[in-house]
């Protein structure tokens, strides 16, 4: 059930449509927090927003990856601070991943992901959300192929309709799909986003609201409903 918007005329028009640009990582554990606030609000304006995926390429590999605020620099110190955002957020994170697994980066899965929309829009996002959960709740690296095809055998399985395997055996990490990921991470260096999940929420007309980190579902409410109405930069 689509909630209907506060606008003038209290009905929902072309020009209402928003979409969401959503800047994250599979093993940002942030971005796993926010997704299903994110994925509901999809759902309760289905037709009225879209989402557009962005991979940010959280982990090079870990030779370059550094965080002060979080004072990470080594696998072991990103349990921790998956627990601390499950105690936050009340979602589960297996945190057990980075002490028996750690994965060496994120680009395989990034790649993996793009390579799934070369295919479509909502096959990607099938992708990014079932490789995030393989990570995430599943405690699986998912910078090794094997795990990578093994989720993609499964979605090809259970959505044969939305994810042909042979495609995704056949770009993954090919030219195209390396250029798609490049292409995402050009987006983020060029819009300046510094922290994983970033979401714009962009009007047709108007101006876009941008928040950074994890945010509630009534937050996402409020701030889709008034850039609908109001289409300024809170």
């Amino acid at each position: 059930m689509i909630r209907k918007q506060k606008n003038k005329s209290n009905k929902v028009t072309r020009e209402d449509r928003v979409e969401i640009a959503f800047y994250t990582d599979p093993l940002c554990c942030w971005s796993w927090a926010l997704q299903p606030h994110l994925f509901k609000l999809l759902e309760e304006y289905q037709g009225i927003v879209s989402l557009r995926l962005y991979l940010g390429g959280l982990i090079k590999d870990w030779k370059q990856f550094s965080d002060p605020i979080n004072n990470i620099s080594k696998p072991s110190q990103m349990g921790p601070l998956w627990m601390d955002a499950a105690r936050k957020t009340g979602v589960f994170i297996d945190e057990s991943l980075w002490v028996n697994d750690p994965p060496l980066s994120s680009y395989p899965a990034c790649i993996a992901v793009k390579t799934a929309e070369l295919q479509s829009e909502e096959a990607g996002l099938i992708y990014y959300k079932a490789i995030s959960e393989a990570a995430m709740t599943k405690g699986l690296n998912i910078a090794k192929p094997e795990v990578l095809v093994s989720v993609a055998k499964r979605i090809a399985e259970h959505r044969p309709e939305i994810f042909d395997l042979n495609h995704f055996l056949k770009n993954y990490n090919n030219l195209q799909s390396r250029q798609a990921f490049k292409a995402d991470l050009q987006q983020v260096r060029f819009h300046n986003i510094g922290r994983f999940p970033t979401i714009v929420m962009k009007p047709v007309q108007g101006r876009s609201i941008i928040m950074t980190g994890y945010r509630d579902y009534e937050v996402l409410i409020e701030a889709l409903e008034h850039v609908i109405e109001e289409g300024i930069i809170v």
